[in-house]
């Protein structure tokens, strides 16, 4: 099963991305991820975007398409794969099916985790992060510590991150609704598109995704 995971920013797709993957046993490929491991092993796409990233450029979409096409064409990807992060905007979702087309293959699905606009802000503006190392993760309302600023397990300093602010959030999600939405309504026209409501429990959510995927297969 080849599917594509879509929504703004809070909406739990990194979560999400990684139990489904599991669950339908394909892997799970995120932007980050791609990044993070061609710039590690010094592959050429890989030092092609550290050197935009060290100029503090953004990185061409041919570089980002290029490291996306090469994982796709490794072997545990061959039965299906889960897209987190890609395409991103337009001539991503082009060129991927462009790609798709060429593998004799296409696209099972696009899940859009639905969630309302202030839901958003209040998920990320109320999140704090543990300075230490443990990576401990609190939020100020859903899951608040103890001791207000202070981390439950190891004592830390809890601390926002600087793009965490309302301001910085309301301005991803101006950026997402311009750059990755259109996407939504390009996949819809191809009758590929099931909405998920993504309030509630985490396992709720999943399987409202595993219940739309089942209907479409």
């Amino acid at each position: 099963m080849r599917i594509v995971l879509v929504g703004p920013p809070g909406a739990g797709k990194g979560t999400q991305a990684h139990l489904l993957a599991k669950t339908l046993s394909i892997p799970h490929i995120s932007t980050g991820d791609l990044f993070r491991a061609n710039i590690g092993q010094g592959t050429p796409l890989g030092l092609e975007a550290k050197s935009y990233m060290d100029a503090g450029r953004l990185v061409p979409d041919e570089v980002t398409i290029g490291m996306a096409k090469d994982r796709m064409l490794q072997a545990d990807a061959a039965n299906g794969f889960l897209l987190d992060g890609f395409p991103r905007n337009l001539g991503q979702a082009k060129a991927l099916d462009e790609f798709l087309a060429e593998q004799g293959i296409k696209l099972d699905g696009v899940l859009d985790l639905e969630v309302p606009e202030e839901e958003v802000v209040k998920r990320i503006a109320g999140r704090r992060l543990c300075r230490n190392d443990g990576g401990h993760v609190f939020h100020v309302d859903y899951n608040p510590s103890k001791a207000e600023g202070v981390c439950d397990e190891c004592g830390g300093e809890l601390y926002q991150r600087s793009d965490d602010t309302e301001e910085k959030v309301r301005t991803r999600l101006e950026v997402y609704h311009t750059e990755t939405e259109p996407i939504i309504d390009y996949y819809r026209q191809q009758g590929l598109v099931e909405v998920i409501p993504a309030l509630g429990k985490v396992d709720e959510v999943t399987q409202r995704a595993i219940e739309a995927l089942k209907q479409d297969s």
